[in-house]
């Protein structure tokens, strides 16, 4: 198990240690706090490993089940944000025009004979919140989606089950598209450009990620990565899409555009961005990614808090109470930084 990290502040003032520093003691209270709370998550049986960092430093770790915070997992739809950083940062570098640019020109070779006239409605946008109206293919129609010998043609060829721009429809199919749109848009495939564009983030790494028989790289699922990976890239977010050393990788609106209200949920209620959920945990605002099995990113933007969680990937974590086991984990983590925020400058 990996042993938690303790900020203890000491200030020093002409050479000699001030024993009273008035904000170390409740920020060091909270510290305790958390970890306290790590040690009781021990009892999520599915949970492998949690990373708390505030203000840009990790203050609470821990593995369990012989699970580290630096080995990969699959991260499952967790990768769903991830994909959409990627999207963000190709519009900003001229690869895709927009979230207004239409996807059926780009996939015009996949398109299916005759096909619906609404296709040539869906935009990038409407794939980034899940709004393309397209059947699903997740849940119950997952696995005979990938087994399907092309991907790309499958997802468009499902019959529409909305107009585009309605309601939230949850699919891999559509983080998929995306995949597919930014490889024949750029030439390099998805994980040469996650690889190249995010290369100055330290600590972030993507170990393993599957591809459809074409070679695509799956958009928004079966990608691999560590606990102390998908906090880097939560951190990322946090500060606006730039690196601790300053170096801008996601462009500052789009962050802002991935965290604007969308859509909501039909499962939760939760409300829906680019890729990322919205809502309120212990009367904060937090924004989060969530992916099969209890794969967790949480950013509370309010308290300078990224919280990443992963967990056992072949259980589901819905319909079981595990997400909620978890939310409230998030929640307790949020309650015991409420102090340290008073102690924050500024």
């Amino acid at each position: 198990m990996i042993r938690t990290l303790l900020c203890i502040a000491l200030v020093f003032s002409s050479g000699s240690v001030l024993a009273q520093d008035k904000a170390a003691p409740p920020i060091a209270a909270q510290t305790a706090a958390v970890s306290a709370i790590l040690d009781r998550a021990a009892q999520l049986s599915s949970l492998k490993s949690v990373v708390v960092s505030r203000d840009g430093g990790i203050i609470a770790e821990r593995g369990y089940g012989g699970h580290t915070p630096r080995e990969p997992t699959n991260i499952k739809s967790a990768s769903k944000s991830i994909m959409s950083a990627l999207v963000g940062i190709a519009i900003a570098k001229g690869e895709l025009e927009g979230v207004d640019q239409k996807i059926a020109p780009i996939l015009s070779r996949d398109l299916p004979e005759n096909p619906d006239p609404r296709l040539q409605q869906v935009t990038i946008g409407n794939l980034l919140s899940m709004q393309a109206g397209l059947g699903r293919t997740s849940g119950p129609n997952y696995g005979r989606w990938v087994s399907s010998r092309n991907w790309v043609r499958s997802a468009l060829s499902l019959p529409f089950a909305a107009d585009p721009g309605g309601p939230m429809l949850y699919s891999t199919g559509s983080t998929h598209l995306l995949s597919a749109i930014l490889t024949r848009a750029s030439g390099q495939s998805t994980l040469a450009l996650a690889r190249r564009w995010f290369e100055p983030l330290k600590g972030f790494s993507i170990t393993a990620w599957d591809r459809d028989p074409q070679g695509i790289y799956l958009g928004g699922n079966q990608m691999a990565m560590s606990t102390r990976s998908l906090l880097a890239f939560g951190e990322l977010y946090r500060n606006g899409g730039k690196t601790p050393e300053g170096v801008q990788i996601v462009p500052a609106d789009w962050v802002a555009q991935s965290w604007q209200h969308r859509t909501n949920s039909q499962f939760t209620g939760d409300s829906y961005g680019y890729g990322w959920f919205l809502r309120n945990m212990a009367g904060r605002d937090v924004r989060y990614a969530w992916g099969y099995g209890g794969q967790m990113l949480y950013i509370v933007p309010s308290l300078g808090l990224t919280v990443a969680m992963t967990s056992q990937e072949d259980a589901p974590s819905a319909r079981t109470g595990y997400r909620d086991s978890l939310h409230q984990l998030m929640a307790d983590i949020i309650l015991a930084n409420e102090t340290a925020a008073t102690m924050r400058p500024g």
